[in-house]
């Protein structure tokens, strides 16, 4: 069915196609919102991680620390160095763990720019809508129906 089928101008077959575009704008900036605050989610997880890490870090710094002063002292015979070490040693395998994830938690951000190209291309093509004159049908007897 065409458009003067159903009774529609081309005026309002305009406004309907820059309604429709308008609301395929909203929803990509709508979308771009929703991908930045998942990114913003994701930098704080990463952040949490690097914090914990950072910590744990501190520990094993502490726990390596003891173990080194314990070592010396003893002089290679004393069991609580060894394990005040090997524990230390553990901390700063869970740090390490934890600094990957995080780069892994990073590395997955700005996802929400190809969400932001599309809407300013929407955009501009939603500028440049302009109706075109069309040619008005003339009947077989020379006159505009």
């Amino acid at each position: 069915m065409s458009a003067a089928e159903e009774g529609r101008s081309l005026g309002e077959l305009v406004a309907s196609a820059a309604d429709e575009l308008s609301g395929l704008v909203h929803d990509e900036i709508a979308l771009a919102k929703a991908q930045v605050k998942q990114d913003v989610q994701r930098a704080l997880w990463g952040i949490i991680a690097i914090a914990v890490g950072a910590v744990l870090a501190l520990f094993a710094l502490a726990l390596l620390s003891f173990a080194a002063a314990d070592g010396l002292h003893e002089w290679w015979d004393v069991p609580i160095g060894v394990t005040t070490a090997l524990v230390g040693v553990v901390y700063l395998a869970v740090t390490g763990a934890l600094v990957l994830f995080a780069v892994k938690k990073f590395s997955r951000l700005g996802s929400a720019q190809r969400s932001v190209r599309s809407a300013k291309s929407s955009a501009a093509v939603l500028a440049g809508v302009r109706p075109h004159p069309r040619p008005v049908p003339v009947d077989k007897a020379g006159s505009a129906t």
